[in-house]
């Protein structure tokens, strides 16, 4: 039986590997990092709940984890097409790494969100639990001016754990970008 695939008849596996891998390791840091930052919102719920739409900003930026993973992964897909052009063992490795590369940063920035969204959301309820329950004790900055310093921070750290998520994505893209280059067409 004659094959119509032109090039190393290996290579989509590990491109398509590529692709699972970006998808599914963001996505497990996506899951993650909206599980333990959700019980943490949950659990500052309970004690304020006026203060429920302002904790979410961990669950959605962890979210938006498994969007990166969805990108290379479409990135990568289109670019395994053996039957229009020769897809050579190279192109698999690159598109392996770009997978790897964006999947591997999404589930570590996965893991740092669901921590400090967790930690920084029940921190924020019990300042402002604290201070406003000992509202007669004179401190030298009231309950208005603690609390949105101890969330500005929290947001800080947050976004810097995203961008962890980010440089794989840039990586990703100028990786599988390389495939295709083996050759000279």
């Amino acid at each position: 039986m004659a094959s119509t695939f032109s090039g190393d008849e290996t290579a989509p596996f590990f491109g398509f590997l590529g692709a699972a891998a970006a998808l599914v390791f963001s996505c497990m840091g996506a899951a993650y990092g909206t599980a333990k930052s959700g019980v943490g919102v949950a659990s500052m719920g309970v004690m304020r709940p006026e203060l429920v739409m302002k904790s979410i900003v961990p669950v959605v930026m962890a979210g938006v984890l498994g969007i990166y993973g969805l990108i290379i992964a479409v990135i990568i897909s289109t670019g395994i097409n053996p039957k229009a052009k020769s897809y050579y063992l190279f192109d698999g490795y690159a598109h392996l790494s770009s997978g790897l590369a964006c999947g591997l940063a999404g589930l570590s920035a996965g893991m740092a969100i669901g921590i400090v969204g967790d930690a920084g959301v029940r921190a924020n309820a019990q300042i402002e639990l604290l201070l406003g329950a000992n509202a007669q004790i004179e401190m030298p900055l009231g309950a208005n001016a603690q609390q949105p310093k101890l969330f500005v921070g929290m947001i800080l750290i947050l976004i810097f754990a995203e961008a962890l998520a980010l440089y794989g994505l840039i990586v990703g893209i100028i990786l599988s970008s390389r495939a295709g280059q083996s050759r000279a067409e």
